[in-house]
């Protein structure tokens, strides 16, 4: 690439931390790090023209887990690990909303609201529903999850929904612009548009290999989420994750975050709009990929239940369609270690980005 000598003393030279990716981690991460260290250089790497991944193309659900999640959690998980998951995200939350402001993201505490298709797991999640409140009793201080009946007058569900008090919603693309905004005024370097291929450890220093140009940082931090494999080897799979959104409805009475089939399928109001997302369990092999797209089998049976169950009666047209890439693994505890001394990592958010990314970005910043 035809670099000047002043595009590359700026932007690539004497640099202390580089971040992968400007995506919550990545621009949290970066805002520690400057604080902690004022006169260092801090740069940020994002290969797309906006934050990719998932940081800009998610729900914007303020959530931490629906009670089937949970009740389905403690199948692979110990009560204390259950526990110190919903913690986390109820932490990173209250940190989101501390760093930016609630009405720098639009935050919305509207409820969030179960619905269940079939009796057995209404069942199952009734019979858990004490349990799990008394679990996370010490982070609220009252019990969580209550129920109340069909009041949307939604189609094809059980009588009854689990009702979350504590669950919001937020403006997806206002934080990320904000986000944005605070890191540059800050004195973060932000390069877009410029993707790394691969890092080497020299000494003290770890040289970074991208499309355009090779250069030497004295730290790197990789926040890459869904697309860690690119550069990691760590137990981490990207997710795809598709949404859709309806054309503004007249007299939308629909208020809140819903979450329906163990999560795997969310929709909310986007004031007058439904958004909707999820059936990544119709073809989880197919899903497991870094590349965004739609296909006909998820977006069908997103219309489907939209018509049925969601808006019955109702006329709607979607308006818009997109996908983001989360990260996903055996595990649902984030992935934020050393991987030598040079080199970190924030990955494997699990889908719940907005909730623990504020954190995983500042745990990830602390690791040096």
């Amino acid at each position: 690439m035809n670099f000047s000598y002043w595009e590359l003393k700026e932007w690539f030279t004497n640099v202390d931390f580089t971040i992968v990716g400007s995506g919550i981690v990545g621009l949290n991460c970066a805002l520690i790090l400057k604080k902690k260290h004022p006169t260092a250089t801090v740069l940020v790497l994002e290969k797309g023209m906006l934050p990719q991944g998932a940081s800009s193309k998610n729900a914007g659900f303020a959530c931490f887990g629906s009670l089937s999640e949970l009740v389905d959690d403690l199948k692979t998980h110990t009560e204390e690990e259950v526990f110190d998951l919903v913690k986390k995200r109820w932490e990173g939350l209250q940190l989101l909303r501390k760093n930016l402001g609630d009405k720098n993201i639009d935050f919305q505490q509207n409820k969030g609201f179960e619905l269940f298709l079939n009796n057995d797991l209404f069942e199952e999640c009734a019979s858990k529903k004490k349990q799990i409140n008394k679990l996370i009793a010490p982070i609220f201080k009252q019990d969580v999850f209550t129920e109340l009946e069909n009041v949307f007058n939604f189609q094809k569900i059980q009588p009854t929904y689990s009702v979350n008090q504590f669950e919001g919603q937020i403006d997806t693309g206002k934080m990320m612009a904000q986000l944005l905004l605070k890191a540059q005024k800050a004195g973060v370097k932000i390069l877009n548009t410029i993707a790394v291929e691969s890092f080497t450890e020299q000494n003290d220093t770890v040289s970074v290999k991208t499309n355009q140009i090779t250069f030497t940082t004295n730290k790197l931090f990789i926040a890459t989420n869904g697309f860690a494999k690119q550069l990691l080897q760590e137990n981490v799979q990207p997710a795809r994750a598709q949404v859709l959104i309806t054309k503004p409805i007249k007299n939308l009475h629909i208020k809140g975050t819903f979450h329906l089939d163990k999560g795997y399928y969310y929709f909310r109001n986007v004031g007058e709009r439904i958004l909707f997302g999820g059936g990544r369990n119709l073809d989880f092999k197919g899903e497991e990929t870094s590349e965004f797209g739609q296909t006909a089998l998820i977006q069908n049976q997103l219309k489907t239940i939209l018509q049925e169950t969601i808006l019955p009666n109702t006329k709607f047209e979607i308006a818009h369609s997109w996908s983001g890439i989360m990260g996903v693994g055996n595990q649902k505890k984030a992935i934020v270690k050393p991987i030598s001394s040079n080199v970190f990592c924030g990955v494997r958010l699990g889908g719940m980005g907005v909730a623990i990314g504020s954190l995983v970005g500042k745990e990830l910043a602390e690791l040096i």
